[in-house]
């Protein structure tokens, strides 16, 4: 069968009670189309984030989340389901290099984070993936997700001061959507919060339009090179052990949702988002990752056609050569974004507790408690030091601490036999 030839679920028009439609299948096309601007809408409030917080061009990073989309399905041979969009991940080691150097040692970063992720989908389509497992246990990966998320309070502090007023109604707006909503609006709380705050301020004139009236229509993305720095990619390399946990993580859950056995897929997944981010730092564009908020729209829809994401990468690319739509996102006051940090920044420390609680991580082992405690005091208050041109920030400190202290300490407790049952 042809890569791109889905079969029609049964008449193509519905999904009776029980079923799915798989990812070798598809709906009518219009049906299709409608499923795929559904992804779209979930992913926009994530992807258009990560450029406006980094400074990054945000019809650049859509044009490479739409082409990392493409590569992504097609090196997991349709069979992953999957919408790669900005990773959050990305925000700090960016804030850090373009404090320190520049966008473009920013970008050389975010090219190297993409070769080695790629490097370990290599090696894990050819010697599976325990080892991964071995070396990041849960108790290790929610304390890196944590890290990132609440390193990062200090820029939302700075956020709100720029605008408190706006930042409060955007939170506000967030938390209201997020209460009120059930399902998919629930799920873009924060995009529609952004909305809210976005059409407050400009209803008080502190939306500076000049930009967007100059803006093009259409015109193609812009794309910058990228500068390579020893002492920037460092910054780096906790992200590319969050990636693996979220591709690998991906893959686990779209397998549970369609039935399938995808255990083949995850080398590809990784090997696949390596190359997706490679090629967007090369060319001035966020690192990517897969979504957890598209696994939302599959479970709302219980469509997990492979179609509807080519939809939603098509859209992505259509959206990026309008100059137009990227000056008005860039035009988002920094109340506005002050105030989606806050809620963003929260939530991404609160999915790294999320990790312990799913894994049932046992924190009455006392290896397990010293280790996500001491990673994540280092990090939250960005213990750093330096040695030359290199600076091991907070993030970088919390994960030695995480990956080689709890590998250190258990094996010794193991050894002991003190290790708790």
């Amino acid at each position: 069968m042809s890569l791109f030839s889905w079969k029609l679920h049964g008449t193509g028009t519905s999904i009776a009670p029980g079923e799915v439609v798989s990812t070798d299948e598809r709906l009518s096309w219009p049906r299709t189309i409608g499923v795929g601007l559904q992804h779209i809408a979930a992913m926009f409030g994530a992807t258009f984030l990560v450029p406006i917080l980094t400074g990054l061009p945000p019809t650049t990073t859509l044009f490479f989340s739409g082409l990392g989309t493409m590569i992504f399905l097609l090196l997991t041979q349709n069979k992953v389901p999957s919408y790669l969009g900005s990773s959050f991940a990305f925000l700090a080691p960016i804030a850090a290099s373009v404090k320190s150097d520049s966008m473009a040692v920013a970008l050389g970063g975010v090219v190297a984070t993409g070769v080695m992720l790629a490097l370990v989908g290599l090696i894990a389509r050819a010697v599976g993936t325990g080892w991964i497992n071995w070396l990041l246990p849960p108790v290790v990966t929610g304390s890196i997700v944590m890290v990132i998320g609440f390193n990062l309070a200090g820029a939302a502090k700075n956020g709100l001061a720029s605008g408190p007023l706006l930042g409060t109604v955007t939170l506000v707006a967030i938390a209201g959507f997020a209460a009120f909503s059930r399902g998919f609006l629930g799920r873009i709380s924060i995009f529609l919060g952004v909305v809210v705050g976005y059409l407050v301020a400009f209803a008080m004139g502190d939306v500076k339009t000049d930009g967007i009236s100059a803006a093009k229509w259409l015109a193609a993305p812009t794309f910058t090179s990228p500068t390579f720095k020893a002492s920037a990619i460092v910054l780096f390399i906790p992200v590319v052990l969050v990636l693996i946990a979220e591709n690998v993580g991906h893959v686990k859950a779209v397998s549970a949702m369609t039935g399938k056995n995808l255990d083949d897929q995850v080398g590809n997944a990784l090997f696949a988002d390596g190359v997706a981010t490679t090629l967007a730092g090369a060319g001035g564009g966020s690192g990517t990752t897969t979504y957890a908020e598209n696994i939302g729209v599959m479970a709302a829809t219980r469509v997990y056609s492979t179609a509807a994401y080519w939809i939603a990468a098509l859209g992505a690319l259509v959206l990026s050569i309008c100059p137009k739509f990227g000056a008005l996102l860039s035009a988002i006051p920094g109340g506005v974004l002050g105030g989606a940090q806050t809620a963003l920044f929260g939530m991404i420390g609160i999915l790294g507790a999320k990790i312990w609680i799913e894994s049932k991580v046992n924190f009455s082992d006392s290896t397990n408690l010293i280790v996500a405690a001491t990673a994540i005091i280092i990090g939250i208050s960005d213990v750093s030091w330096t040695r030359g041109d290199f600076t091991f920030n907070g993030i970088i400190n919390a994960t030695l601490v995480a990956v080689v202290g709890y590998r250190v300490f258990s094996g010794i407790a193991k050894s002991r036999g003190t290790a708790a049952n």
